[in-house]
């Protein structure tokens, strides 16, 4: 082989492979911690593997997802408060998996940049590992992407893909959902990873830094306050579908809000009546809506304005998967009853959001 004296590296173009290879030393031990039964949790080779038969299943359907955390990441990024973002981009992914009554297995993140921070990519996978931990779900591989040219120096994206399983038989939505059933909100944690874009158009013309006090969080910065993270619906909401046998759906609030997103868990002919009055809206949502003028409608169509996540719940059964949502640390509100619909209008609304501070 000849070698060329003074020619082009890989590290000339901004590629730094060491810098790879220190950022998979530093996550291996994040990446260990997430193994479960079915699969070791080891990284490094080509492909994750995983043992179905291992992790308990008899006769699975697999359910795959995949998604990311938007333009989240921009305030991340112009923060340097990386840790949350993992969270994020994982519950973005799981709590899909969990609406269709599937257990998340394993987890495959994808992290691009324009240049490689080993330190920064290693906080975000900290949190990818985090993530998984709390939804029972191993993390079994990723790819890291460093592309000079296409992405800045110190921007980044993130995806992710998760899959799950769930016995044949068992999932979600139920085909017995009916006029009547009663409709449950899981609160959320705060404005989750949609709406991002409106989110940052709203602080920038508040012209309040990321770095000062949040107004509707004294004890926060306004960028830390925002970036809290996505609330993990996975544990709760499978201890309540397998201990009531009562929940017969779940949909996740991401963009659509509640007007998009409750629709596509019920049959054709039925949609939900929802008493607005009832919704324990967070106090981001009333900033939001005061400093952006919102109107109502856009924010139940943008936001999940305090609700996470819906269940759909037999009428006689409320007070038990109440009971054991609570029992795993949910808050949940009784909002409203599924209805026949009403024309091409599948979520109606009564009453108003309280959005006085």
């Amino acid at each position: 082989m000849v070698e060329r004296r003074n020619g082009l590296t890989y590290a000339d173009s901004g590629v730094d492979i060491d810098a790879g290879n220190r950022l998979v030393d530093l996550i291996k031990p994040m990446v260990r911690a997430t193994a479960r039964a079915g699969t070791e949790a080891e990284i490094g080779g080509f492909g994750g593997l995983f043992d179905l038969k291992a992790a308990g299943f008899k006769d699975p359907v697999l359910v795959a997802a995949t998604d990311g955390v938007g333009t989240k990441v921009k305030i991340a990024i112009e923060t340097g408060l990386h840790g949350g973002i993992g969270i994020d981009l994982v519950a973005m992914s799981v709590n899909d998996l969990v609406v269709q009554g599937a257990e998340p297995l394993f987890f495959l993140d994808y992290f691009a940049c324009g240049k490689l921070d080993p330190a920064a990519a290693a906080a975000i996978v900290a949190g990818v590992a985090e993530g998984c931990r709390e939804s029972g779900c191993a993390l079994i591989g990723g790819e890291t992407a460093e592309m000079p040219g296409l992405y800045k120096e110190g921007d980044y994206d993130l995806a992710g893909f998760a899959v799950g399983a769930a016995e044949r038989g068992t999932l979600l939505p139920r085909p017995d959902i009916a006029a009547g059933d009663a409709v449950l909100g899981l609160a959320s944690s705060g404005v989750h990873s949609n709406g991002f874009s409106l989110v940052r158009k709203i602080v920038e013309t508040s012209r309040l830094p990321f770095e000062a006090q949040a107004p509707f969080s004294p004890l926060m910065t306004l960028g830390g306050a925002l970036l809290t993270p996505t609330r993990l619906y996975v544990r709760s909401c499978l201890r309540a579908i397998r201990e009531t046998g009562a929940v017969k759906g779940l949909a996740h609030i991401t963009g659509g809000g509640f007007t998009d997103n409750i629709p596509r868990v019920l049959p054709k002919h039925l949609g939900v009546g929802i008493d607005l009055a009832r919704l324990p809206v967070l106090p981001v949502f009333k900033w939001l809506a005061g400093q952006g003028n919102i109107a109502e409608l856009e924010l139940l169509r943008t936001f999940n304005c305090g609700i996470g996540m819906i269940a759909i719940v037999k009428p006689d059964a409320v007070e038990a998967v109440s009971k054991v949502l609570a029992e795993a640390g949910e808050s949940a509100t009784l909002l409203g009853e599924v209805t026949p619909a009403a024309g091409e209008h599948r979520v109606v609304y009564d009453g108003h959001l309280d959005l006085t501070w």
